[in-house]
């Protein structure tokens, strides 16, 4: 083949691959703002880049049309919020909505821009809610709730109640077909209704009023909330001006539903800190600003100790996630904000459509970020780390006792050979032994005559060479004996006719059984007709001297 086929699986990147050849091959031919918006504004073959004035538009779309047609990529489709963007460009290269339009007069159409919404006239983006008529089951509430497109999570505290909703019929363990209680397709039919409201929705495209002037700051603030059903995150970009003005603008929002699991809200409002760090992180990588360090808002103090505590040492969960905050952030970062300020409190809680459209603090941000730092909210509470918290890993005294017992002596036994086939030997000749001594004291009241024919016979039985049978034996006895030192609780659980091991066991995965005085793994496979050591293989410890003959065996 000579070309690449259309629709195969590597197109998109082959596309884009040779896009962003073509422009780092022209470097030298164009400039360096077009080839920049080549190797950072194109989606597979979308473009969108915003830029200060008309003519900056213009003269950008001259060079990136010559730049894009020198690798045999012809640019069209072209639309814009400016009519002298749009004058410059051939009615044939415009948007189809665009071509029979009066530049001089006629609105400017709606347009999609990666799937958003983009009204062009106002330079807004909205939300159309077409929704198809679905079922009112688990399968239908799953196609609305994911058809609603809200990529930067506008729409987080809206779309919170139908998450929330299926979840609860997950937790009912409803089919997918099932009809769902009456009571839940009440909420769900309200929620629906409510969706009409979001025709009246919109959010600035431009993160900057007009007005604005040139920004001499510009700083990400983070907040996040977390409550029983949800917990969220939203982001805010605070400019400052040369007058002194200062201006919010959304940034993005993060809704998500509590796990089925049961956990504390700590917990969930430090993994809702932890989703902040992480939007920072990719905000951070995307924007072309020079940004101040970025601020984090939390009403949890619990978070806030765990984040400045430098000493004590947190259970697993928790240590994991002030790991992840503290590699980024710093402790001088986070800030307490009452939950009545909190914007998150919507993403966390979900609001009704009503409630969403008369809520001013989602898109525009909580008042105080308008006004100078000095009045800003200010942690009041005592952030020193509470002994008592039950994620805080407490110190214990050890105490070490050296018990003699008859354990020992076959411990030595084991450790002295460093080959299995001859500690197995050893282990069937001394069991040997031992079947000689019980018999011959069992015979101790039988007549001498008898008992000397028997030893004749009994001395040249047990003389004999060892057998297969011998060698299995000693090898069980042994996997026995270390099993027993090892898995002590579990064998004697399992040996009282419990089903199963305690599940902070590390045989619980295993679903272990007793069989022949061994423990062996569980499962299905014991219905099948493979060999016994097949269907339920021997449970052997990883780190005992034992598992070690085994392998160099």
């Amino acid at each position: 083949m000579v070309v690449h086929l259309f629709g195969a699986k590597s197109s998109p990147i082959v596309a884009n691959f040779a896009l962003r050849k073509t422009a780092e091959e022209n470097r030298s031919k164009s400039s360096v703002e077009a080839v920049n918006t080549v190797l950072k504004n194109f989606y597979v073959d979308d473009c969108l880049k915003s830029v200060s004035t008309s003519a900056q538009a213009v003269a950008l779309r001259n060079n990136l049309t010559k730049l894009c047609a020198s690798g045999g990529f012809h640019l069209t489709k072209w639309a814009s919020n400016s009519r002298a963007l749009l004058a410059s460009v051939p009615e044939s290269e415009r948007v189809a909505d665009v071509r029979d339009l009066d530049l001089s007069k006629d609105a400017l159409p709606a347009e999609r821009a990666l799937g958003v919404l983009w009204c062009v006239n106002s330079d807004v983006f909205k939300f159309k809610v077409n929704l198809k008529e679905k079922p009112v089951t688990r399968r239908g509430i799953l196609s609305v709730t994911s058809s609603i497109y809200d990529p930067l999570g506008f729409l987080a505290p809206v779309i919170l109640p139908s998450k929330i909703l299926m979840q609860q019929l997950c937790r009912e363990k409803l089919a997918w077909d099932d009809d769902i209680p009456e009571q839940s397709a009440e909420k769900w039919i309200t929620w629906l209704h409510g969706l009409n409201h979001l025709a009246d929705f919109s959010v600035p495209r431009c993160i900057k009023p007009v007005d604005f002037g040139v920004s001499t700051s510009a700083q990400l603030h983070h907040f996040s909330d977390a409550s029983e059903v949800g917990y969220g995150v939203v982001s805010y970009l605070r400019l400052l001006n040369a007058d002194g003005l200062t201006h919010c603008a959304f940034m993005m929002g993060k809704s998500r539903v509590a796990p089925l699991k049961q956990t504390t809200i700590p917990r969930m409002e430090l993994t809702a800190a932890v989703v902040a760090v992480k939007t920072d992180k990719m905000l951070k990588d995307e924007l072309e600003l020079e940004l101040n360090e970025s601020v984090f808002w939390t009403d949890s103090t619990t978070v806030l100790r765990y984040i400045d505590s430098e000493g004590l040492r947190f259970k697993t969960f928790v240590a994991n996630r002030i790991a992840i905050i503290r590699e980024s952030t710093k402790p001088q970062q986070w800030r307490y904000i009452n939950t009545s300020m909190n914007p998150a409190d919507c993403a966390s809680r979900g609001l009704t459509c009503e409630r969403f459209m008369k809520n001013v603090s989602w898109i525009h941000g909580p008042s105080f970020l308008k006004e100078p730092e000095s009045k800003w909210p200010e942690t009041n509470h005592d952030l020193s780390t509470n002994v008592d918290d039950s994620e805080v890993k407490h110190s214990a005294s050890v105490n070490l006792v050296c018990a003699v017992d008859g354990t020992d002596t076959v411990n030595k036994l084991i450790t002295y050979y460093s080959d299995w086939y001859k500690l197995k030997r050893a282990v069937a000749w001394i069991l040997r032994f031992k079947d000689m001594i019980m018999q011959r004291s069992n015979q101790v009241t039988a007549k001498n005559r008898k008992v000397q024919s028997c030893d004749t016979n009994f001395t040249a039985q047990n003389c004999r060479a060892l057998t297969m049978q011998d060698l299995t034996r000693a090898e069980n006895e042994i996997i026995k004996f270390t099993q027993n030192q090892r898995f002590k609780e579990e064998m004697s659980m399992l040996q009282k006719g419990n089903q199963s091991v305690k599940k902070n066991s590390c045989l619980s995965k295993m679903d272990p059984i007793f069989q022949d005085g061994l423990l062996r793994v569980g499962g299905r496979l014991g219905r099948s007709a493979m060999p016994e050591c097949v269907k339920h293989p021997i449970i052997i410890p990883k780190d005992s001297h034992v598992t070690t003959l085994l392998l160099r065996d």
